[in-house]
């Protein structure tokens, strides 16, 4: 047995990062290319109660990065992957996670009173394939939040019906 640890411990070899370490490493190379990409950054890893979900469970959003690009203030998410063999990095920004992401936002920007300043929603995709350098990529105004809001009913229209 004693054999056996020792050839673990000799194992010179990277170990391979987890899938929360992969995302770290994504984050702070996404950071350094909004800021070297002339954005200003304000934030990290914002997390902030939301709501409830339907079951009555507290609902806890985050948002990778909070930047200014110019006047602007972008909320921007961060994805991460290996590979793009399955299916591309930005398919995983999906109406649920935009929604998520939406309504995290919207709390942000009432905590700290910002009503007179443009927002818009950013995704940053990082590729890191084993052996190469990382490919970075930045999607300006990836969604709005227009699509997430509630329609309303035009009492006029029904109205013709009666």
């Amino acid at each position: 047995m004693s054999d056996l640890l020792s050839i673990i411990q000799n194992d010179k070899r990277p170990a391979a990062l987890s899938t929360s370490a992969l995302g770290i490493r994504g984050e702070d190379l996404a950071a350094k290319y909004v800021v070297a990409n002339g954005y200003r950054l304000v934030l990290m890893n914002f997390k902030v109660p939301v709501g409830r979900n339907s079951k009555g469970v507290s609902v806890t959003g985050e948002i990778d990065l909070i930047a200014l690009d110019g006047e602007t203030l972008c909320f921007i998410e961060v994805k991460t992957r290996r590979s793009e063999e399955f299916a591309a990095i930005l398919t995983a920004v999906d109406l649920q996670k935009q929604r998520q992401i939406t309504r995290t936002a919207k709390v942000y920007r009432r905590i700290f009173a910002i009503r007179d300043m443009d927002w818009r929603y950013d995704v940053v995709t990082v590729l890191m394939p084993k052996h190469t350098d990382p490919t970075i990529k930045l999607t300006k105004a990836f969604w709005n939040e227009n699509k997430f809001r509630k329609k309303t009913w035009n009492v006029q229209i029904w109205n013709e019906f009666l």
